[in-house]
């Protein structure tokens, strides 16, 4: 089972294939800040909701020196697609292997629709440029949590 990360742990490595065709790894991200958010499924609303909200809040993160990750267990596709129809320009990274997920604390039993199943776990985690965690928030929801972040990050 995952465990979640917590301030001053060391951020897992990864490096992910993206729907760019690229990939992205958190060594990239050295030096800097790097928001790593993990989210269930491309193109549901509640990943909509908070995809958009990363996007308008980019440049305002990107001028504090954060950068933005996003990562789903979708394949590159699906975030390819999803990327194009939201005008989504961070990188949105396919963990379909759900490694990632389970080495950030990101993925396991949660309630949806009234039972309980296993998955993708809503979270973020705001990455040092020492690699290491600064926050780790799961289980978040998906509206107004963009706006609660950059509040606790001093951007508003």
């Amino acid at each position: 089972m995952a465990i979640p990360l917590a301030r001053g742990d060391t951020a897992p490595s990864f490096t992910l294939p993206t729907a760019g065709g690229g990939s992205v790894s958190l060594a990239g991200y050295r030096g800097g800040h790097v928001v790593v958010y993990f989210y269930p499924k491309a193109m549901t609303s509640g990943c909509t909701t908070q995809a958009c909200d990363f996007r308008d809040s980019l440049a305002a993160l990107t001028a504090a020196g954060y950068a933005v990750v996003g990562v789903s267990p979708d394949p590159v596709e699906r975030l390819a697609e999803f990327a194009a129809k939201e005008r989504l320009t961070f990188p949105l990274a396919s963990d379909t292997s759900a490694s990632t997920l389970v080495a950030w604390g990101a993925y396991g039993p949660k309630v949806k629709d009234g039972r309980t199943v296993t998955g993708a776990i809503r979270s973020t985690v705001v990455v040092g440029p020492d690699g290491l965690v600064e926050l780790a928030h799961y289980d978040v929801k998906a509206d107004g949590h963009v706006a609660a972040l950059r509040a606790e990050l001093g951007l508003d």
